[in-house]
């Protein structure tokens, strides 16, 4: 990944991500998650304070070596159990039927096959268990979405392959999801970079 995308990129996103604005993000998406939970992007633990004491665990899915030294404190701190569960999640080595719940937040826009992982996700969650995610992606608008399309290859660069246009409830329902909840809005500052997809998506 070099120095930029190994060292640098996971404080920015631990700093730029962990503001107490997009905690209210974190708390949505969290909400009713329970028993063992697989995490892809599981990041510098952001999402840790927001889990529910109804959630047992925590199994990461997280390839970044420095995101998981960022989170050291927070899971410290965490009266929930946090447990290494891989570093690629289009690989995910569990068995079916694993888990009850997962959660994605900002992390469908970098994994390279997005269907594939949630496919991933989808094979290891129990029958009827859900995926709760918070996701940034393509507009509606349509000025909006051609300046998002614009912008994608400088932000796939910088920001380690993150896409601003992907839409992800599509990649959801591509992946076998039935989406059940989904909240979408523009997070301020610029739209291009903002545009949120927040719910819950079943395992059939």
């Amino acid at each position: 990944m070099g120095f930029y995308g190994e060292q640098v990129l996971p404080r920015f996103i631990d700093v730029m991500l962990g503001t107490k604005e997009f905690g209210k993000i974190r708390a949505m998406a969290c909400e009713g998650l329970h028993g063992d939970v697989l995490e892809i992007g599981f990041g510098s633990g952001l999402n840790l304070p927001y889990l529910p004491p109804a959630v047992t665990g925590v199994w990461t899915v997280e390839p970044s070596a420095t995101a998981m030294k960022l989170a050291r404190k927070r899971i410290a701190a965490s009266s929930i159990e946090v447990h290494g569960g891989g570093l690629d999640g289009e690989r995910i080595d569990f068995p079916d039927d694993r888990f009850d719940a997962a959660l994605s937040t900002m992390t469908l826009c970098t994994i390279p096959d997005a269907v594939g992982a949630l496919g991933e996700v989808r094979r290891v969650l129990k029958p009827g268990a859900r995926l709760h995610f918070a996701e940034h992606g393509h507009a509606p608008d349509a000025r909006v979405a051609r300046m998002q399309d614009r912008l994608n290859p400088v932000q796939n660069r910088i920001g380690g392959g993150c896409n601003l246009n992907r839409d992800i409830d599509a990649l959801l329902v591509k992946a076998g999801f039935e989406i059940e909840s989904l909240r979408n809005f523009y997070l301020k500052g610029p739209k291009a970079f903002g545009y949120m997809y927040v719910g819950r998506a079943r395992r059939p």
